[in-house]
């Protein structure tokens, strides 16, 4: 059997009934009952252990199953908050091996090892490997995951994937295994192939300030830039262009202002990597505090204020669609898993459906995806590491 992929959203008076109803609407676009792996994503709005029991009632508990928490998820053919998002997949020529890490935010080589333990390193007639990464998406050690997972599974393993998401609560986020549910955790997914899966990331900022200098900084909380207070930095970078776009003055925004946590996605900060910028997502919680990130800042980072137009947050997701069938040549591809940022959905606000679409019709296979709290994007030669305000597309071989 050739691989084929369902996708569906469902949404329900309980998780049990979303689940269930998601997990059967996705398996009607199977050729057959069979079914070899599930990833979901479930709103916070539902008992994800309920959400899980109704999917096992429909595929049963042998398919390895991996997900996570999220806000907003989509398909090729719609995106809404709460709902279940299940892709199921059936093929004899991609194998899956599911892990699931714990204690992540203080150890993170540790959880990275709990969850491979039972990862095969070959498998016979699938000489092809990528991997999926979910993991808590308020842990705060996104750039270090990525390239510990990238070291533990090896140079030749794509990875992709995202940090689960609780709809900008910032309160807990959970990932999935099989039918634990777990907080502060990473859930891998290896996918063996007869052909090899396609990873492609690209963002739709561009730099918008000269470089600036982290002076000094504490983990992921970022205090002066060029030696003046970071928040005031930024704010100077931006002020000029958010009264022509937004017809305000940033200066006079409280740090709780929906407005202002809108206009700090659009703004992003960006670090060059060889004439590629890396995004950092910033947001301030204080009008006299530090810039808060998703990850550690060091001092000596030199990053730039970036400026990301919700035009070019549609063309961003095209283009990376695009960029992953270019990879593919001449290999068939089936469809694909997709990790998009909640960054894009906040600059995108009623434009998130189009950028959606934009996806699907460049894609025109079935995807499922969710919106993220940062991505990962790993591949030889790529663009790669933990990202933010950016797109991540695996696609599966058929």
């Amino acid at each position: 059997m050739d691989t084929a992929i369902g996708t569906a959203l469902a949404a329900g008076e309980d998780g049990y009934a979303a689940g269930q109803q998601a997990a059967r609407r996705a398996l009607t676009e199977l050729p057959s009952e069979r079914v070899d792996f599930c990833q979901v994503f479930s709103s916070i709005e539902y008992e994800y252990e309920a959400v899980i029991a109704g999917i096992v009632e429909v595929i049963g508990s042998e398919p390895p199953l991996i997900g996570c928490s999220t806000g907003e998820a989509f398909t090729e053919d719609e995106v809404t908050r709460g709902v279940v998002a299940v892709g199921l997949v059936a093929s004899d020529t991609v194998a899956f091996f599911t892990g699931i890490g714990t204690g992540l935010s203080d150890d993170v080589p540790g959880a990275v090892r709990e969850a491979t333990t039972d990862l095969p390193t070959a498998v016979t007639g699938y000489p092809h490997m990528a991997a999926i990464n979910l993991h808590d998406g308020l842990s705060g050690v996104g750039e270090e995951l990525a390239l510990i997972t990238q070291k533990q599974l090896g140079p030749s393993v794509h990875v992709a994937g995202g940090a689960a998401t609780d709809d900008h609560h910032l309160e807990g986020t959970h990932v999935f295994h099989d039918e634990t549910v777990a907080e502060d955790a990473v859930v891998l997914g290896l996918i063996a192939s007869k052909e090899q899966p396609v990873v492609a990331v690209e963002h739709g900022h561009e730099p918008l300030s000269e470089p600036v200098e982290v002076t000094r900084s504490d983990g992921s909380l970022v205090y002066e830039l060029d030696g003046e207070p970071a928040f005031r930095v930024w704010k100077d970078a931006v002020r000029e262009q958010v009264r022509e776009e937004f017809d305000v003055t940033v200066d006079d925004l409280d740090p709780s202002d929906q407005l202002l946590q809108r206009i700090m996605c659009e703004f992003e900060f960006g670090f060059d990597q060889g004439g590629r910028y890396k995004m950092r997502w910033p947001w301030i919680e204080t009008e006299d505090g530090p810039l808060h990130f998703a990850v550690g800042i060091p001092e000596g980072t030199v990053m730039r204020v970036m400026h990301g137009r919700p035009n070019a947050q549609i063309e961003s997701g095209r283009r990376t669609i695009r960029s992953a069938r270019q990879r593919a040549g001449d290999v068939e591809m089936a469809g694909a898993f997709v990790y998009d940022c909640a960054c894009r959905s906040i600059v995108l606000e009623d434009e998130l459906p189009a950028a959606i679409d934009a996806m699907a019709d460049e894609l025109n296979m079935p995807m499922v995806g969710f919106e993220t709290y940062g991505e990962i994007g790993m591949g030889r030669k790529q663009f790669s590491g933990f990202h933010n305000a950016t797109t991540v597309v695996l696609l599966l071989p058929k």
